[in-house]
């Protein structure tokens, strides 16, 4: 028993933009300031980093810029999920070759596949393909909810190796860990809950505040792994209200304004995203001066 292959403070990383155009300088000099900081691994081209609005070329190209800075490093979780099976096979086989330490693959959104449907795109793009691959289970965004019994058939399969969580159900990493075991990394996609998610049997979080605070988070999840649970309560709490306001509008316009204030890029994102307000831009201004980031 090794433990999970994943676990710590992954970087839900955002993906910058200047004049609309995917800033490459920027995004690999900010991966490199996560490494620097501590950081445990990185999700290039998730939804934090506007999957949604990226076109394939642009998507097979970030994962690149990505793994050209970390890889050796800290692991890169490519996402190269879709609603079309064909088309996630596609993003995923790049992702491999271009040397991606695994891929986050959401679950298909909109289709709202039943269960078996779950279970057969997720095998088709196992079988064609040869890279690990983490489940992306957020059933507020895509309507369906892999279900553990779901979750544990694909987990037999050689190369599922773990689930970002986004379900907000405080059960199921307990009910995941004793149905599947311990090696099956559980990674939480809510900041705000992760102690919660991590005394139940949690490995660590894909986070958005990361993009932010990512010597904080890198540190608390250390405090956790080591036992010092009193450490990483407490800086837990001096980051609740930054959680809060990464969200205080719709992702990532928040992330990408608080990056914007520490010098990595714009605050610019696609639409129908649109940048903070000006109510928003105060929220996480006071919370990242509340955390000790900025002055």
């Amino acid at each position: 028993m090794t433990g999970p292959i994943l676990k710590g403070s992954l970087c839900a990383a955002i993906t910058p933009f200047t004049n609309g155009a995917v800033d490459e300088k920027a995004y690999q000099d900010f991966l490199q300031w996560h490494i620097d900081q501590g950081t445990h691994g990185v999700v290039s081209c998730g939804t934090t980093g506007e999957s949604p609005t990226v076109d394939h070329a642009e998507n097979k190209r970030i994962n690149e810029l990505a793994v050209e800075v970390c890889k050796g490093k800290i692991p890169v979780l490519a996402g190269t999920g879709s609603n079309n099976t064909a088309e996630a096979i596609d993003l995923t086989r790049h992702a491999a070759k271009a040397g991606a330490d695994a891929a986050l693959i959401v679950t298909p959104y909109y289709n709202k596949p039943s269960q078996e449907g779950l279970y057969q795109h997720y095998k088709a793009v196992h079988d064609a393909t040869d890279i690990p691959i983490v489940i992306y289970n957020i059933p507020g965004r895509c309507i369906v909810d892999m279900s553990v019994e779901t979750m544990a058939r694909l987990a037999e399969l050689p190369r599922i190796v773990g689930v970002k969580d986004c379900t907000g159900d405080p059960k199921r990493p307990f009910r995941t860990r004793t149905e599947i075991g311990d090696e099956f990394a559980q990674l939480s996609g809510e900041d705000p809950g992760i102690m919660g998610f991590l005394a139940l049997g949690g490995h660590g979080c894909i986070s958005v505040t990361a993009n932010v605070a990512p010597g904080p988070l890198s540190q608390m999840h250390e405090a956790w792994q080591r036992g010092d649970v009193a450490t990483a309560q407490r800086i837990n709490d001096r980051l609740m209200p930054l959680h809060d306001a990464m969200f205080c509008e719709p992702s990532p316009a928040p992330a990408k304004y608080g990056a914007s204030l520490l010098g990595f890029c714009e605050e610019g994102v696609r639409l129908p995203i649109v940048p903070c307000s000006e109510a928003a831009k105060s929220q996480v201004r006071q919370a990242m001066t509340h955390a000790g980031l900025i002055n």
